[in-house]
């Protein structure tokens, strides 16, 4: 009898200690997949074509051109990617009273469910005097982790990008998506289609593409002082 109770309850630590181990994996797991996990929102889109600069250049187009640029740079690194949008698409129903509302609502609802590591939003600026130029990096005001990630990247791209006018990562406590969305997420300018100049070349591939690589790198730099 006493054989027979001793088994039993051998047997019942064993399945505890199986049900146990299986958790702390699917833990594990989960906390790894979070970790390889970045959400990349390309501003605009749809109706909303954004910024439009000279000669009538639409930021929408530039910001999905980048966007995809880095997610490709992101993936060929282990990363997975969750993009906000990859064609030229609002993310609002066409019967939506308020369509940019809805917009940036399930841009916010995206990042909440994925729950990545960080999320870079993708835009290009604008300023009245057509002079100004290169990249501005904006982080939420009271998020100090979404600093640390600004100043690399935004050093990053003063340097890549060999902007004549470095500037420094900016805090903002108004921008939606900065004041809304959950976890770290910077707001990336890549240039000022006000500037003429400037604007040609953030059309250009090529410049896309250096803009992309200096995100990323920011990015693996930010990634590896955490």
């Amino acid at each position: 009898m006493k054989r027979k109770v001793l088994e039993m309850t051998m047997s019942v630590m064993l399945l505890l200690g199986f049900f146990l181990l299986s958790q702390e994996a699917a833990s594990a797991v989960s906390q790894e997949e979070t970790a390889k996990k970045i959400v990349i929102d390309a501003g605009h889109g749809g109706r909303d074509p954004g910024m439009v600069g000279t000669e009538g250049v639409e930021e929408k187009g530039i910001n999905l051109a980048i966007a995809q640029k880095l997610e490709n740079l992101l993936e060929e690194n282990g990363f997975e990617v969750i993009m906000t949008r990859d064609s030229d698409e609002g993310l609002y129903e066409e019967d939506a009273q308020n369509k940019k509302a809805q917009d940036m609502q399930r841009r916010c609802e995206i990042i909440k469910e994925a729950e990545p590591l960080l999320t870079v939003s993708i835009h290009q600026n604008s300023y009245s005097d057509p002079s100004v130029k290169g990249p501005q990096v904006f982080y939420y005001q009271h998020s100090a982790e979404g600093e640390k990630l600004a100043s690399f990247i935004q050093n990053s791209m003063n340097e890549g990008l060999e902007a004549e006018s470095p500037k420094e990562a900016k805090a903002n406590d108004s921008y939606y998506l900065l004041k809304r969305s959950e976890g770290v997420l910077n707001i990336v300018e890549c240039g000022f289609l006000t500037n003429p100049e400037e604007a040609l070349r953030l059309q250009e591939e090529d410049y896309q593409q250096k803009i992309a690589g200096c995100i990323y790198e920011g990015i693996m730099q930010y990634l590896e002082k955490m």
